[in-house]
């Protein structure tokens, strides 16, 4: 069972997708995280942006601590109606839902950009693609985390990051960097 670790919604129960499609972010890991993120920037108002949102726990931790809005991308329709239950039951405000691939989201211009960038892909999809293509989305200092297999020999930040730290959970790692000082522009822009 998932549950709101802390803020307005504390306690609360989240649903979880079921089947073999999502993996949602483990209590222990998602409490580490926000208490890494102390830290690192401030959760207040903040603007986060949660791919691969699964049951939406994280942007909807994110916003029950104070962020100020939290988008939520997620393209498998199961997760998808499990994502829009749990905003809707929280009904915290500042929680939207879109229901696209990940790499479809990010090909529009890039609006509003983020404070708080959080990517649990599947673990056999490779995030540094995807990181690329999130540059220019990221706010300036914005912090930027991966959740990936412990199992997996390393990870590494494409052009764009500068990483902070690691930290392990039992199964996952949560690799945690920040947008560098000179983003790169999307190609075509001056």
């Amino acid at each position: 069972m998932t549950r709101v670790i802390a803020g307005t919604a504390r306690g609360r129960r989240l649903q979880s997708p079921s089947g073999l499609t999502t993996r949602p972010t483990a209590d222990r890991a998602r409490e580490g995280l926000f208490s890494s993120l102390q830290s690192l920037l401030d959760l207040e108002d903040a603007r986060v942006l949660d791919l691969y949102a699964g049951s939406g726990a994280i942007g909807l931790e994110a916003l029950s601590r104070g962020a100020g809005s939290a988008t939520l991308v997620e393209s498998d329709p199961d997760a998808v109606a499990v994502v829009r239950a749990n905003v809707d039951v929280l009904s915290l405000p500042g929680a939207f839902v879109v229901a696209q691939p990940v790499e479809r989201f990010l090909e529009v211009d890039a609006e509003p950009r983020y404070d708080l960038v959080v990517l649990d892909p599947p673990y056999d999809l490779e995030a540094e693609p995807v990181l690329e293509q999130l540059l220019p989305w990221l706010a300036e200092d914005a912090v930027v985390v991966v959740e990936r297999r412990t199992r997996r020999s390393s990870f590494a930040w494409p052009d764009g990051y500068e990483p902070v730290r690691e930290r392990r959970y039992g199964e996952a790692t949560l690799w945690y960097a920040r947008a560098a000082a000179s983003v790169p522009t999307m190609k075509g822009e001056a």
